[in-house]
């Protein structure tokens, strides 16, 4: 199961969004976190890639 977080960021005019994945890694077993800073619209993108 993956674990969702955004951080809605502003800088200037534009707006950003950082998202963090939880991602389990297929050797170890591990979970490890992906972080990302993107266009708001590109969230639902970056976590529904594997």
């Amino acid at each position: 199961m993956a674990k969702k977080a955004v951080a809605s960021l502003q800088t200037g005019s534009k707006r950003l969004s950082k998202a963090i994945k939880m991602v389990k890694s297929p050797k170890t077993g591990a979970y490890t976190f992906v972080e990302a800073i993107m266009d708001p619209k590109a969230v639902n993108d970056f976590f529904s890639k594997k």
